[in-house]
Formats: structure tokens, C-alpha cells, sequence
């Protein structure tokens, strides 16, 4: 088809073999510029197969004209089916050494092994590559077909399973790929996953030639600069920064092909094939103890080493011994927690979650999302479906009252309608027994409610949900205080009996009064009474605290300042024993007051000396 000898190692050509991958660019009769990827046949490399299909949009299944149908040919198309591949052509090669009777049964063969899958209905296409004999006739089909498939999504997020890594020599670091969906550009960042390395897109060709930009579904061959090829292997990914997120556990739906003779049981450790990348795990069914051949379910695949998908991507498992394929599906959520077996709530959110209705979907997510808020980008990232698709459905969640939407830091954060009104009602309890617990406190510390109530909300939710509350009148927050709109700390009749007797005691003597304990013993207080009505008369401005031992009642505190400030003004300074004298109180009263007008700012120590601040 393009005269190029994909066969590039010394083993393939000794054994006439395909072993690893081959690539070739092939320019259709049309025009069209396709890319072909040869993947191995012999069942010993399928593992190699299954990275060269990943992103393939036309698959052409090989048959020798004289071998016929083989056991590799029907794991082949077992895989096809499993990855969903929608177009192919079947081809069978070597017909010039069969005569014609035996090319119209290896057809019926063919036609007999294709009923029910995807090609079922696929044109089989004989050749010789050795005569050239149907070649053209090939070339035709490719092209039609090529014609017929509908491109890859350049709108998405740019990712590329990697199949190859080598260094050109003064260029460094090269990766080939499919470009699976969005645009790739000369100069963009990029990330490299799992291991988050971060490069530079230095250049990259398609089809041998050098592009500025690159778009879904090509074959792209990528230079990077800021890593090494020693850091980077076949089945990571390149991607948008951001993108993908590598995960030890994915919740996929999971078919067990019909034809093979084993059940899966729970726990077995099986291989995982997704894009380019294998990795071991074992499958956690949730709903059953074993999956029979011909059944699917949900089930969660606990990984030994991390997958980096989206919702939607296919898989394929094979047994981890005798490596034989075995099953496949769709990956249903790529990040999901660790999940108990037989709960309905699981199933039934998985089950949502496969059918892919996006409104259904984001309220999902969103649903599923008990600790945080969640952005646009968030939610596309974890339905796999198009951000601007994501965008529409949540502001038609919003028309409809379902969802409700915060800002902070300048980006836009989501919230079921639902959520945020048990979330607020929750608060609203709270701080109403806080409220009568404690009757003449400002409110309950903002700290002491997240911790008790809403610990497993991170902080920065927490406080952008107050800062919503607060500015829809909700509740109060004032001084890290969180209160109910209405409330204000009051005094019961008895209460202000106490308060009254307290000040008076407190102006009977200004300068020289009883200490806090004294005060409450003479009032009879004791206990978180005594505590609740100290912070109260704080709070209130009724009292000032100079010190651990010493309070003034705040008018005596004002008479205090006048006198002093007086002094001053007329005398310059004031010492110690000078302010003892004029308020006509003791050392024990007059320093620490004069400690703490410096530390107010209305006076400064100068030696023995104050003067005004």
C-alpha cells in the first residue's frame, strides 16, 4: 500500500514477522492523508497490538489467503469489538497461492466468524501483495471509507497515548502517537503522566512532514524539550497540564467475552489495556461474586500501577496467565473512591453515570461531590464530555433552581441546590442551640462549627459558603463569629439584677476595685455563669480588662485616660508614683495600667517615664 518497510528490527526480518509496532503515511486516491499503524498478528505480541489500535478509527483485519481464519484473528476482532472500532475492512492476502474454490470457502469462513460483530457487515477485499493483484481495488475501499468516518473532536482536550520514545541526535527527546482528541501546538507546555514531568512542544511532524499544529486523529511524531528519553516509556500519556489525573482505582463497566469457557471471579488479577498503557490489577465486582462468559456488570479494577482516563475511554482485559484476552468495556468513572459491594446507591450512580444523559451526569458528579465545590472544568474533567457542553447544562441547572453557583478568587464553583440547603439548615440548628446555650455570647466561633459539624468540608469551601451565606443574609459573621441574622446577646431579668450589682461595685471603688473572683463571689456567680457574664461585659464595653488581675469598669477606664492625659499635657511626663497619687488608688492598680495605656498606644514608656503616644 505505501512502499514503506515498516519491519525495522533484525528479528522481524529473520522470522518474516511483525514483533512491534510499524508506521507508514499513505496519501488515498482522493487526496485524503491517512495514517497506517502495523501492529503484530502473532498472539505472542498482542500486548503490542493493543497499543497500536489505541485511537485507530479504520481497522483493516488481515487473513491469509492460505491459513485462513487463525486463533490470533479471532482475539483480533474480539479486541475490535471491545474498543467499539466502528469501521473496518477485512482483507485476505496471499491469494496467489490458493486457486479460486479455496478463496470462496476461506470467504464463507470469514463471513461465518465476522456475524455479530462489528464487521459483520464489513467488504472483504482479496490482494496479492506479491502480484499487486487487488491492491487498487484496496485503495478505492480505504478511501470511500475514509470518507465516510467522521473526524475525531478537535474542540476536546489534547492527549496522545505514547507507543514510541527515541532521540534524534541534536534535536533529543521524541514521541509518536495518535493524537486521540483536541490540537497540539509548536511551543505549547505539556504534561507527561504518571510521572508529571512537564516539556516544551520544540516540533512536530505528521506523516514525515513538519506541522506548527497538529489535530485529533493524526499520527504525530513530537519533540520535546525539559525531559529525557530515559523518563519517558510507552503507555504514558501526553497531555493538556491539568488534564488527566493518575488513578489506582477506576469504576468501569465490564463484558466478559461470550466464547471463552472460564468465569471471572472476584479479586482475580487480570491485565488492563487502556490506550497504550498495561498495567496489572484485580477486579472488585460489586454486585456478584463471579461474572459468567457473555455477562457484564459494574465493577471496580483496584490497579498495581496508575491509569490516566476519562469517562467513556475503552478497555481490554486479558488473563494475567495464560495471557488470553477475556473481556473489555467502558471506563465509568476514572477517579472514583473505594466503593462497598452490594450497595444500590453505587450501583445506581454507576448506572447513570454509563448511560452518559449529560444532565444526569453533572448532577451526578455533583451529588457525588460531599466535600467540596466543583468548577465547570472540574465536572467536564470528570464526565469526560465537553466543557462548553458541561457549561450549557449548568446554566440550565441554574434556570431551573437546581444548582446553585458560587464565586470566589474570581472563578465560578457549583452546588446542588439540595446540598446547599441541608448544608445551611445544619448551621441554622446548630447555631440556634449555640444561641440558647450560651445567651450572651456574640455567636459560635466559626473554627468550633467546622470542626464539630463540617469537618470533612475543606476549609476554603467552608469559607466561601459562609461568604455566600452571609452576603444573602443567612447568618452573621463578625469577628470569626458566626450568629443567626436576629440574634443579639441579651440579659435575662436576673441576669441584669447581677450586671448591675456588678458595676456598682466595680464604681465604688474606680481606681482600686475588687478582682473579677471577688466580684462574682459577692454576686454569687459561679461556673460557665460566671465566664459567660465576664465575656459579656467585654463584648459590651461594660468592663476593660487590664490584666490577668486587675479590670476597670470602662467609665472608670475614660476618667482614668483624662486624668492621665491631662497631666501630661500640663506636666510633659508622668511617673509611676504620680499616677498612683492622682487616682489615689496603689502600685498593685496604678502599673498596670500605665502597662497597658502603653500597650493601647495612648502612652510610651521613656525610662521611668510615660509621655503622651
Amino acid at each position: 500500500l505505501t512502499g514503506v518497510d515498516t519491519d525495522r528490527l533484525k528479528e522481524e526480518k529473520k522470522r518474516g514477522i511483525s514483533i512491534e509496532l510499524g508506521f507508514a503515511p499513505l496519501t488515498l486516491p482522493s487526496g485524503i492523508k491517512v495514517g497506517l499503524v502495523d501492529v503484530p498478528g502473532h498472539e505472542r505480541f498482542i500486548k503490542n497490538m493493543l497499543a497500536g489500535i489505541a485511537g485507530i478509527d479504520l481497522v483493516l483485519l488481515v487473513i491469509a489467503a492460505d491459513e485462513g481464519v487463525m486463533p490470533q484473528t479471532r482475539e483480533h476482532l474480539d479486541i475490535i469489538n471491545l474498543l467499539e472500532v466502528k469501521k473496518g475492512i477485512v482483507v485476505v492476502t496471499k491469494t496467489d497461492l490458493v486457486d479460486a474454490e479455496w478463496l470462496e470457502l476461506v470467504k464463507g469462513e470469514i463471513e461465518e466468524v465476522l456475524k455479530g460483530t462489528v464487521l459483520e457487515h464489513a467488504p472483504v477485499v482479496p490482494v496479492s501483495a506479491l502480484t499487486g493483484q487487488g491492491i487498487p481495488q484496496l485503495l478505492e475501499v480505504i478511501d470511500r471509507m475514509a470518507l465516510e468516518t467522521p473526524p475525531k473532536l478537535i474542540t476536546g482536550k489534547m492527549r496522545i497515548p505514547i507507543d514510541r520514545v527515541f532521540t534524534i541526535t541534536g534535536f533529543g527527546t521524541v514521541i509518536t502517537g495518535t493524537l486521540w482528541s483536541g490540537r497540539l501546538k509548536a511551543g505549547e507546555t505539556v504534561e507527561i503522566l504518571p510521572r508529571e514531568l512537564t516539556a516544551r512542544v520544540r516540533n512536530i511532524q505528521v506523516h514525515g512532514e513538519k506541522v506548527s499544529e497538529a489535530t485529533a486523529g493524526q499520527r504525530v511524531a513530537v519533540n520535546l524539550a525539559g525531559v529525557e528519553t530515559e523518563e519517558v516509556f510507552r503507555g504514558d500519556v501526553l497531555a493538556e497540564p491539568g488534564l488527566l489525573t493518575a488513578s489506582h482505582r477506576i469504576d468501569v463497566k465490564l463484558t466478559l467475552l461470550k466464547h471463552i469457557n472460564i468465569a471471572l471471579e472476584q479479586r482475580v488479577r487480570v491485565r488492563i489495556h487502556h490506550g497504550t498503557r498495561e498495567v496489572l490489577g484485580r477486579v472488585n465486582l460489586l454486585d456478584r461474586e463471579e461474572l459468567l462468559p457473555g455477562e457484564n456488570c459494574f465493577c471496580q479494577l483496584v490497579l498495581e500501577t496508575p491509569l490516566m482516563a476519562l469517562r467513556g475511554d475503552h478497555f481490554v482485559i486479558r488473563s494475567y496467565s495464560p495471557m488470553l484476552t477475556i473481556g473489555g468495556g467502558m471506563i465509568v468513572d476514572p477517579l472514583p473512591p473505594r466503593h462497598k459491594r452490594y450497595k444500590e446507591d453505587v450501583l445506581r450512580n454507576l448506572e447513570v453515570k454509563s448511560r452518559g444523559n449529560p444532565r444526569d451526569l453533572v448532577i451526578q458528579i455533583l451529588s457525588e461531590d460531599q466535600v467540596g465545590l466543583l468548577t465547570g472544568k472540574e465536572i467536564a474533567l470528570s464526565s469526560g464530555l465537553e466543557e462548553k457542553l458541561v457549561e450549557e447544562e449548568l446554566h440550565n441547572l441554574m434556570e431551573s433552581g437546581q444548582l446553585v453557583s458560587v464565586r470566589g478568587e474570581g472563578t465560578l464553583y457549583y452546588l446542588l441546590k439540595e446540598q446547599e440547603t441541608g448544608w445551611l439548615a445544619k448551621i441554622k440548628t446548630r447555631l440556634a442551640d449555640y444561641h440558647q446555650k450560651y445567651p450572651l455570647r456574640p455567636g459560635m466561633p466559626k473554627e468550633e462549627l467546622r470542626s464539630r459539624e463540617f469537618s470533612q468540608i475543606n476549609a476554603k469551601t467552608f469559607n466561601l459558603m459562609l461568604d455566600y451565606w452571609t452576603h444573602e443574609k443567612e447568618i452573621r459573621l463578625e469577628n470569626q463569629n458566626l450568629a443567626l441574622p436576629e440574634f443579639k446577646p441579651r440579659l435575662t431579668e436576673k441576669m441584669e439584677i447581677v450586671v448591675n450589682k456588678i458595676e456598682a461595685n466595680l464604681l465604688n471603688n474606680p481606681f482600686s476595685p475588687p478582682g473579677w473572683d471577688m466580684l462574682a463571689e459577692n454576686v454569687e456567680i459561679s461556673g460557665e455563669t460566671k465566664n459567660e457574664l465576664f465575656l459579656w461585659l467585654l463584648n459590651n464595653q461594660r468592663i476593660v480588662k487590664i490584666s490577668d488581675e486587675v479590670i476597670l469598669h470602662s467609665q472608670a477606664f475614660a476618667q482614668a485616660k483624662e486624668i492621665i492625659g491631662s497631666y501630661i499635657k500640663e506636666n510633659g511626663s508622668i511617673q509611676l508614683a504620680e499616677t498612683r497619687d492622682l487616682l489615689k488608688t496603689s502600685r498593685k492598680y496604678a502599673l498596670p495600667l500605665l502597662e497597658y495605656l502603653d500597650q493601647v498606644k495612648f502612652t510610651r514608656r521613656k525610662g521611668d517615664l510615660r509621655v503622651l503616644f
